[in-house]
């Protein structure tokens, strides 16, 4: 029933919770209809058994009914959708399993009668999930969005006429949900990997471009919420007019098989077979009662009402569906130099780990000085230990702004211009350089180096540069507080947010050896702390420790390739931020933060546009993540590579006088 909340709700303990129950859903509706058929089997030929036990064929239909489902989760995962078929062929096995347990005790009673509307509403029901599996597979899912064949205007007709009127555009002052759903028919086809036509880029981009940032992220959060029931629910089944008419034939028949039951004679049944019989129907009911009120209460009814000017908010049950939410709106924060400092360990095993023979060779394995029995447990510890280190914040206004204006600059920047759209492709393959080349910083010869390696490198060294500045520029050399703490807090948010994508989503990054990279440098900096763990009380005086070694010469000189470590080159980056000079001036805290930050929003933007449609699908089940948003939204801006038709003809209306 609470199938909706994985929408906005990241944590992993709802998440084992529905795996475990979307798993034994169907293991035990099978086991129920072998006990019950192997119960009817053995007694079949004595009468009076068959007939004290027709109320136990009478729960079969039941059965299906449960396996049907609610309305808000068909699919745990993207794989499932792809096992239709298998959903398909369980409806038949089941059914007849069930039939034939109906058959078993048939001996035309009211209470076998009364198992036929049940059957009905049961059939219903597990038919609507399974057609709802096979709608959103992909290849069905892509089908479904082909236009049809297209011959394209009557070149001869049109060659005579010589007024046209042009196509209308989004409406700027609708509705953010009118504008969502709009927007969505044309750009679902990004979760198809299909390509867009250069007027879906001009009509989004008039809208996204003349509109503020709260509504912008409001309408890409009311789209990815109808991807999400399109791929994880019942949606393209219960929301259309044949989906309504078996809505309503599910419950009528289920509500009058309850009122039958309340007027026929029970007296020959156990108190036992009767309360759960009781428990059954009143389950049924419940679930489709609750299934009406999501219904109701979705976006796709509230669409329904607003286009007809009757949008009731009251519709809405708060305590059940939250209003407008449709996703967690939180990043996960996940930090190197915490990792390696031990800030959150895991306390179960504190007191075994402060065994010392069990200290020292815990403590050689993070070292990789050690390959013994710790190595075969260390993915279990390492799992842990991730879990222990992750935290999620919610995703900041001040992000949000940040992240629209940068996407906004890229996409004025573009239009208009002869060659747009090589520059649209220039700028999905921005990562960092674009704006180290800006004008106004004009610093990529000092930092070129730090963001034409390895994507999954370039993350790392910033995330450590960033984690060394902010530790250690709180201040100026006057005591004075940095007067933009906005910038330096949204820049550390991204940059924990980018490394928790490189170690716990790595397929959501271009393909590297990021996870090497990253153990390798926390070996290191955890050996570095070990050296000098009585010069180090703390994660700021750590970063002043680190920003004091000698680093004149390159890591890579000195130790070989052989690590993959980057924390010595990290330190290097973090020591040329330090020194940036303009004119012979160095630069103050405010311009040095506003750097950083628009190099980690060009980071995020590209991280975003590298990422497949396949995992920014994956992800709306968990919650939401602030990545697929910034796709989008990217998307909208015409900042993406799915831009490839030819405009071709415009849809344009031709008027004849």
């Amino acid at each position: 029933m609470l199938g909706n909340r994985r929408k906005y709700i990241p944590t992993n303990r709802i998440r084992v919770i529905f795996w475990l129950a979307y798993l034994g859903a169907d293991w035990v509706a099978a086991v129920c209809i072998g006990v019950l058929s192997n119960s009817l089997g053995d007694d079949c030929e004595n009468d009076s058994q068959k007939t004290k036990k027709i109320i136990w064929a009478f729960w079969a239909p039941f059965l299906l009914l449960h396996l049907g489902g609610p309305d808000t989760i068909t699919a745990y995962a993207m794989e499932d959708n792809e096992l239709w078929l298998r959903h398909l062929l369980g409806l038949l096995v089941q059914f007849g399993g069930a039939f034939y347990i109906f058959l078993l005790a048939w001996k035309g009673m009211p209470l076998n009668i009364l198992a036929i509307p049940v059957f009905v509403a049961g059939l219903i029901k597990y038919g609507e999930r399974t057609w709802a599996l096979r709608s959103a597979s992909s290849s069905h899912f892509r089908d479904d969005m082909l236009p049809r064949p297209d011959p394209g205007p009557n070149y001869a007709k049109i060659m005579g006429d010589y007024t046209l009127q042009s196509p209308r555009g989004l409406m700027f002052h609708a509705p953010v949900l009118e504008v969502g759903y709009a927007l969505f028919k044309t750009f679902k086809r990004l979760f198809a990997d299909f390509i867009l036509t250069f007027r879906d880029r001009e009509n989004s981009q008039s809208f996204f471009c003349n509109t503020d940032w709260k509504k912008a992220f409001d309408v890409v959060e009311v789209e990815l919420g109808f991807m999400y029931d399109v791929l994880y629910t019942k949606a393209s089944v219960s929301y259309c007019r044949w989906g309504h008419l078996l809505r309503a034939v599910s419950l009528s028949f289920t509500v009058s098989t309850f009122a039958a039951f309340l007027l026929i004679h029970k007296h020959e049944h156990s108190t036992i077979d009767l309360i759960i019989t009781f428990l059954l129907l009143v389950g049924a009911i419940v679930l489709e009662i609750y299934a009406i009120i999501v219904l109701l209460s979705s976006d796709w009814t509230m669409l329904c009402l607003s286009k007809h000017k009757k949008a009731f908010s009251y519709c809405r049950l708060p305590i059940l569906l939250p209003a407008e939410k449709r996703w967690s709106n939180s990043m996960v924060q996940y930090n190197l130099l915490s990792l390696c400092l031990k800030e959150k360990p895991i306390k179960r095993l504190g007191p075994l780990r402060k065994l010392p023979y069990v200290h020292e060779m815990w403590w050689k394995y993070r070292l990789g000085q050690d390959e013994g029995i710790l190595h075969r447990f260390s993915h279990i510890y390492e799992m842990l230990e991730e879990y222990s280190y992750k935290s999620y914040v919610t995703v900041s206004t001040d992000l949000k702004e940040l992240i629209f204006q940068h996407l906004k600059e890229k996409s004025n920047s573009a239009k208009g211009q002869s060659d747009a759209n090589a520059i649209y492709k220039q700028l999905c393959a921005g990562r960092g350089d674009l704006v180290l080349k800006k004008e106004k910083y004009n610093c990529h010869s000092d930092l070129g180096w730090s963001v034409e390696e390895d994507f999954d490198q370039s993350i790392l060294l910033w995330h450590i540069a960033t984690d060394l500045l902010y530790y250690t520029d709180e201040q100026d050399q006057n005591g004075i507080s940095v007067r933009t703490p906005d910038l330096r807090a949204t820049s550390k948010l991204v940059s924990d947010y980018m490394l928790y994508l490189l170690v716990m989503r790595p397929f959501m990054l271009p393909d590297g050896i990021g996870q090497m990279r990253f153990q390798d440098s926390c070996a290191e900096a955890i050996q570095f702390f070990q050296d000098n763990k009585a010069d180090i009380e703390g994660r700021t005086e750590g970063c002043r420790k680190f920003l004091r070694v000698n680093t004149e010469v390159s890591p890579l000189e000195v130790k070989g390739d052989k690590s993959k470590s980057v924390l010595f080159d990290a330190i290097r980056l973090a020591k040329s931020l330090k020194s940036l000079k303009t004119d012979g001036e160095h630069w103050s805290n405010e311009k040095r933060w506003e750097m950083i930050c628009d190099v980690w929003m060009e980071m995020l933007c590209y991280a975003a546009s590298q990422c497949g449609w396949k995992e920014h699908a994956q992800q709306l089940r968990r919650g939401g993540e602030l990545l697929t948003h910034v796709w989008l939204l990217m998307a909208h801006f015409g900042i993406s590579e799915h831009f490839k038709i030819s405009q071709g003809h415009a849809r344009s209306s031709v008027v004849v006088n």
